[in-house]
């Protein structure tokens, strides 16, 4: 339960805890409907690879074994989608956003491939999940960890609805470690992401958001030991080119 008076941050701005999932859900409102194509401008197609290396990573069975994915805040489907791709006929994923209008995007794009008997899109919470204990083989959750208000609640969850022997990815952004990208990408992540986002879908403030709430996540080895302290065993993280994004993993053992 949150404590009265209890704060958190939104970007920059310090605000009531129990307002952030609002703002943050305003944020998505905003974007939704021009959010992937933001991610190609934003990054020069670069979150494609990196999700391909979380795909990679992952490495669902290719067979027909049963194979259960639960894939938070990932409600444009594209990490579901690329998953399923890989995998076998056993595999089925369930995207679960706690934003109606991602989940509205990524259930038409589902149509489209004609994934709809292996994708399905609920609407929840990730600091509580509507999931029984032990039912998935795998979590994931790219580039949305740093919007949940309680992170720690969120690690729990995941650990929760995981079977013994299954694992937990989190692609997010993370801390630049080569001496001058990092003055070079916050040019860029201040300077022009925001306008980029106010040309491309009418919101500056949104991407404004975005981009401080990166510098406001933990390091690497901080986000680390939370991963461990929701339960998770051989915990890890490697990161991506020159440290602008990580790939965190645990395991339920």
């Amino acid at each position: 339960m949150d404590r009265p008076g209890e704060t958190t941050h939104f970007g920059f701005k310090d605000v009531p805890l129990g307002d952030k999932q609002t703002l943050v859900n305003d944020v998505f409102h905003s974007v939704a409907s021009r959010y992937d194509l933001m991610n190609d401008l934003m990054s020069g197609g670069l979150h494609r690879v990196w999700k391909d290396i979380m795909i990679n990573t992952l490495d669902p069975p290719r067979g027909d074994r049963p194979f259960a994915l639960l894939d938070v805040a990932g409600g444009t489907g594209d990490i579901s989608f690329r998953a399923a791709k890989a995998a076998g006929p056993g595999f089925h994923a369930t995207v679960c956003d706690i934003n109606s209008d991602m989940l509205a995007v990524g259930r038409e794009r589902a149509a489209k491939r004609h994934l709809e008997s292996q994708v399905d899109f609920v609407e929840g919470n990730a600091e509580a999940l509507a999931f029984a204990d032990r039912s998935f083989d795998a979590y994931t959750i790219a580039f949305g960890i740093r919007n949940v208000p309680q992170i720690d609640k969120a690690l729990r969850e995941a650990y929760r609805v995981l079977k013994p022997g299954s694992r937990f990815l989190c692609l997010e952004f993370s801390t630049v470690e080569v001496p001058g990208l990092d003055k070079l990408y916050d040019l860029f992540s201040f300077k022009v992401i925001p306008p980029l986002g106010r040309m491309v879908t009418g919101d500056a403030e949104s991407y404004q958001y975005l981009v401080e709430s990166i510098r406001k996540f933990p390091k690497p080895n901080a986000f680390a030991d939370m991963i461990r302290e929701a339960g998770f065993s051989r915990v890890s993280w490697q990161t991506l080119t020159g440290g602008i994004v990580a790939l965190h993993s645990g395991w339920r053992l």
